[in-house]
């Protein structure tokens, strides 16, 4: 069924020894992380993690994010991360900490042919303005955070439609991101957004793509069962 779709994935994490598994399916068309997924990952050496990745994957596009709250340290850092492979996407904050807008770095960056994924993209006029200052020669990644735009109750679909029409103009790509369930590849698909990003723990649950209902309720009644019975529970 996934084989089906025009959607591109990427898994979204920071385990290494599942990047590499992943890096060898051809279902995963790229890999993205940041530094909360590696800081849970125990990293301590973000430089060596990085490279170590970028030793085994050179076929797949691969996103690492700067970490400073700086605009030109951002570009001290985009440029180191730049040359680790000619397969990496450097990713920016739409905003600093302070909500400063990046958009002047971006279009800095870009100009000097420099790849990107905006990270944190949430609003309409956060897309606006990004359009302004992406350069349509570089192809470039932005990254609307659907899922957490769901956490507040508010539907993404808007907002994705918005980016991605705004993409097709500049040559770039709008990745669905903070996908919560294995829904949000499907939905994703839907709105013709052209990548998602799936953390590693969703991946593992592709296999229950098609499966059916009744057996998985079975299954879950037995799961319950058993748990309860490994725990010694007495009423």
């Amino acid at each position: 069924m996934l084989n089906k779709l025009k959607i591109k994935i990427f898994a979204d994490g920071a385990d290494y020894d599942q990047i590499i598994n992943f890096n060898d399916n051809p279902l995963i068309q790229g890999m993205t992380t940041n530094p909360s997924l590696m800081k849970k990952a125990g990293i301590n050496n973000y430089q060596e993690f990085c490279k170590k990745v970028c030793d085994k994957v050179k076929d797949k596009p691969l996103s690492f994010e700067v970490f400073t709250d700086d605009f030109k340290d951002m570009i001290r850092q985009s440029k180191i991360i730049n040359n680790w492979g000619k397969n990496v996407f450097v990713k920016i904050p739409i905003t600093n900490t302070k909500g400063q807008s990046s958009n002047q770095i971006i279009k800095e960056l870009n100009n000097e042919g420099i790849k990107l994924n905006i990270t944190a993209i949430f609003t309409k006029p956060q897309i606006s303005e990004l359009q302004k200052n992406l350069n349509p020669k570089i192809k470039n990644y932005i990254s609307i955070f659907a899922g957490r735009i769901a956490d507040t109750g508010i539907d993404p679909n808007g907002i994705m439609k918005f980016g991605i029409t705004m993409a097709n103009e500049i040559n770039s790509e709008v990745i669905w991101a903070s996908c919560r369930e294995v829904l949000n590849i499907f939905q994703a698909e839907k709105v013709n957004c052209h990548i998602i990003t799936v953390p590693h723990s969703i991946l593992n649950k592709l296999d229950k793509i098609g499966y059916d209902l009744n057996d998985y309720s079975e299954e879950t009644v037995k799961e319950f069962y058993e748990d309860s019975l490994k725990a010694g529970f007495k009423l």
